[in-house]
Order: C-alpha cells, then sequence, then structure tokens
C-alpha cells in the first residue's frame, strides 16, 4: 500500500511540474508580449498599406476648347487640350486623344502628348453626316492617373465647295447620255443636278438655263471651288459645270465624252454660289 502510494504521488509531481512548465510559458508569453515573428507580420501589412496609399490614382483636371462650333466640309477642327495634376497645380504627363463619336463608339482622331503646357490637335471631318454634325471630345491617359475625358461638344459640319468637289471627282469617267441625270451616266444638267443634291442636299432643275437662277451670283473674279457655271448664248444658259480652280471645271460635255476636268471655254458664263 506504501508502495502504490508513492507511485502515484510521483505521477501527480510529473504532471504538475508539466502544468507548472506550461503555465510559466504562457504567463511569460502574456509578459513579453508578440513574437518576433507576429511582430514582422504586422510590420509588412503596415508597410505593404503605407505604399498602396502612396501608390493611389488620382483623376486629373482635364479642359478642353475648339476653335469653331460650326465647321465647313474639309475645313480643319482644332482642340486646344491642358491637363492639371490637382495635387501640384502642374501639368499632368500622360497621352490626349481627340475623339469623335461614330458608329456607338469614341474613334480616335488625333493622338498628342502632353509635355509640359497645352497640347493643340486637329482633324479635318469628313463623314458623311453634313448638316447634323458631329460628337468630339478628349480623353487624357498618363502614369498614376485614373482616365479622364472632357465634355463632349457637338461640332455642326457645313457643307462647302470642297465637298461639291469631292463629289463631282468621285463621277469622273462616266459618260455622256442625254437627259440621264446619274449615277452611272449624266447630260450637263443632270451632273450638276446630281452632284449638288448629293454633297449638300441642293435641289436644282434639269436644264441648265433654270439652274443658272439657283444660288448667290458671284462674279467670275471672285469663284470659287464647287461654284456652279453655267454657260450662255447671250442671256441663254445652254451648259452647267462645277468649278474646280485654277481655270477648270468638273462637267458632263457632250455625247461621245465622259464626266471630267475640263478647262474653261470662253468668257460669256455666270457664276453661282450654292455653298457658302
Amino acid at each position: 500500500m506504501h508502495e502504490h502510494s508513492s507511485s502515484r504521488g510521483r505521477r501527480m509531481s510529473g504532471a504538475g511540474t508539466v502544468a507548472l512548465s506550461l503555465g510559466l510559458c504562457l504567463c511569460a508569453g502574456q509578459l513579453i508580449g508578440a513574437s518576433p515573428a507576429v511582430a514582422s507580420t504586422t510590420q509588412a501589412a503596415s508597410t505593404t498599406a503605407g505604399t498602396a496609399a502612396a501608390a493611389a490614382k488620382v483623376t486629373p483636371k482635364l479642359t478642353a476648347s475648339v476653335n469653331t462650333r460650326s465647321l465647313a466640309w474639309g475645313s480643319t477642327l482644332k482642340v486646344t487640350a491642358k491637363v492639371i495634376d490637382p495635387r501640384t497645380g502642374k501639368v499632368a504627363k500622360g497621352t490626349v486623344r481627340l475623339q469623335a463619336w461614330r458608329t456607338n463608339k469614341w474613334v480616335t482622331w488625333d493622338t498628342e502628348t502632353v509635355k509640359s503646357g497645352a497640347v493643340t490637335l486637329a482633324a479635318r471631318p469628313t463623314s458623311k453626316g453634313v448638316g447634323s454634325g458631329v460628337y468630339v471630345r478628349t480623353l487624357f491617359t498618363g502614369s498614376g492617373y485614373n482616365q479622364a475625358a472632357s465634355t463632349k461638344v457637338k461640332i455642326s459640319v457645313k457643307s462647302s465647295g470642297a465637298k461639291i468637289l469631292a463629289e463631282a471627282k468621285k463621277h469622273k469617267g462616266a459618260l455622256y447620255l442625254f437627259g440621264a441625270a446619274g449615277p452611272k451616266r449624266f447630260d450637263c444638267s443632270g451632273f450638276t443636278k446630281y452632284v449638288y443634291k448629293k454633297a449638300a442636299g441642293k435641289n436644282l432643275p434639269h436644264k441648265a438655263n433654270s439652274q443658272q437662277k439657283y444660288g448667290k451670283a458671284v462674279s467670275k473674279s471672285h469663284k470659287r471651288v464647287g461654284d456652279l457655271i453655267v454657260f450662255r448664248s447671250g442671256s441663254y444658259g445652254y451648259h452647267a459645270g462645277i468649278y474646280a480652280g485654277g481655270g477648270y471645271m468638273y462637267d458632263s460635255p457632250h455625247t461621245g465624252a465622259r464626266v471630267g476636268k475640263h478647262k474653261i471655254y470662253g468668257s460669256n458664263y455666270v457664276v453661282r454660289r450654292l455653298v457658302a
């Protein structure tokens, strides 16, 4: 019995030693705080958060102005853009794009790099939507910045002499046919009638003598590309063409001939301006 009690005492003594040892370790842990590994992890997390905050992107202030909101077809649209970093008040470096809204998406017309001060972007709208206009904007992208877009602006595109001439050139080579008004064959007034309707929405009669009464009268010395020229016998108009500059015109001359650029003949003609 004595030996049995002694053995139990020894076992309890050993267990107490272990428990005491664990208790001391726990107390020590509470007294000395987090272990080196835990402290290191906490410090790393703090550093990462600080780095992320420092690298946060900002949205720059983008301003843009256009040289006109009413542009003649073929003329140059100029847009001046300036980008400022709101944190410093200085120029934000990056890229600015001039974009137009086309077929349900923004299409880039011109691109410039911002280095210092303002940048100027340019484009020549030559879309088919003359009269309806086109929406444009500028878009900035740069390292360390969020994208920034300017407010879209509508630019109305007016018909011009350049557009009239561009349409006339498309039909070069079409064979003359009396009474025809396009799009494959033309007589003289049928050609001018078709071109002005297609390029500027102007409705002219199918007769040279009647066409000379349309538009604004312009002196020969002040004629411009795209003006209507009507040749006369006395005061009767018998042939029509479109001024192409340099003493030439586009016309459909006569049977056996084709639409093309021909030298203006004679001096008995009148000039009529149908587009600005």
